[in-house]
């Protein structure tokens, strides 16, 4: 089980995650979106097309601006697993394994 937190707040927990490149992409039912407002940054990727970003939203009104991606529409058979999965950056939030 991985859990991915960020001050206190839960925003990820999932026993099926995905690792590509040293990053768990979280299945989206596993994803507390009720914490994440979509950000306005996008990226490229050559082999997995073009992520969009989620900013984290704290009760206490703090924003972490992109602390999250996800590739809504991948453009290989490599990334298909992934797709809609969501991954975190590991120096915005906490990682705990479980």
């Amino acid at each position: 089980m991985v859990r991915v937190v960020l001050d206190g707040h839960l925003l990820a927990e999932s026993d099926d995650t995905i690792v590509v490149e040293g990053n768990h992409y979280f299945p989206p039912t596993s994803v507390r979106t009720s914490l994440l407002s979509r950000s306005d940054t996008t990226s490229v990727c050559f082999w997995k097309g073009t992520a969009s970003y989620y900013d984290a939203v704290l009760s206490e009104g703090k924003t972490v601006k992109d602390v999250a991606w996800y590739y809504p529409n991948t453009i290989t058979d490599k990334a298909k697993p992934i797709e809609a999965y969501v991954a975190f950056y590991k120096n915005k939030v906490d990682f705990e394994e479980v």
